[in-house]
């Protein structure tokens, strides 16, 4: 299913199913899974491989070199998973020399209009991104984060899995799992009850967060890593403090995203 305007070049995969609507172009070394569909003016380039169903809107350009200055590695890869949903103008890079060579993007993700997934990223499964939200290099994003439009994500920072950033928002530090980030530099307003209740979990489970968040980012004794390490022994059967403090205890290039001074956890 080949729009008779759309270049596809030889070496190209392309599994069953397949739809490739006008005027895109499909380089040499691309693999497009069963099912996938590039609506109309879609570019894939590199060495990119785009997991079944996953739908392409127009003016989406994937697989693009690393944005780095000087950068010459043509065999950074960029890898997405099934079933996600890539609208207007979403541009996700290549890996580059300077990491691991390879991009990832999970499985059945959401990412509107404009929303930028730069290179040797991770980016886990079911997340969503508002309008232009836009990662630098080397940034890593848990599963089912949600990211408020226009939010921004500098270089080496992490967000952990269920946290939710605002609209706006200038992420410049890690932001730990099932937190709520808001602001012009980010601070943590609390955990994302919303999103934990979606999710499931137990009011057992949700309260032992809360008190874990409370001593972790209000405690009085000793700093934020030794207090991480308390309530992982504390709560050891719970698995979302463990991955909170797990996540904390974690090497890291950047520092640590705190609380606001006031108050506790969002309702």
């Amino acid at each position: 299913m080949i729009h008779p305007t759309a270049l596809i070049e030889g070496g190209a995969r392309l599994g069953a199913g397949v739809e490739v609507g006008p005027f895109c172009h499909v380089g040499s070394r691309v693999v497009l899974e069963e099912g996938v569909r590039l609506l109309s003016y879609v570019v894939v380039k590199g060495v990119t491989k785009i997991g079944a169903r996953t739908v392409a809107h127009p003016g989406a350009v994937l697989g693009g070199e690393g944005q780095i200055r000087g950068n010459d590695f043509p065999e950074g890869r960029l890898e997405i998973g099934a079933d996600c949903v890539l609208r207007e103008l979403v541009t996700m890079n290549c890996g580059s020399r300077k990491d691991k060579g390879v991009t990832i993007v999970g499985s059945r993700g959401y990412f509107m209009a404009n929303s930028h997934v730069g290179h040797d990223c991770v980016v886990g499964d079911d997340v969503t991104f508002a309008n232009s939200v836009a990662l630098g290099g080397h940034v890593q994003i848990g599963d089912g984060v949600i990211f408020g439009g226009l939010s921004a994500v500098q270089q080496f920072c992490r967000v952990g899995k269920g946290a939710m950033v605002g609209g706006l928002t200038g992420v410049n530090r890690d932001v730990i799992p099932y937190a709520m980030a808001f602001g012009d530099h980010a601070e943590l307003a609390g955990l994302n009850l919303i999103g934990l209740k979606r999710r499931g979990l137990s009011r057992e489970a949700i309260n032992a967060l809360r008190r874990a968040f409370r001593t972790i980012f209000y405690g009085g004794e000793g700093d934020v890593k030794s207090r991480a390490a308390e309530v992982r022994a504390l709560f050891h059967e719970v698995k979302e403090v463990a991955e909170v403090a797990d996540f904390i205890l974690a090497p890291a290039k950047q520092n640590l995203c705190t609380a606001r001074r006031r108050g506790g956890d969002s309702e």
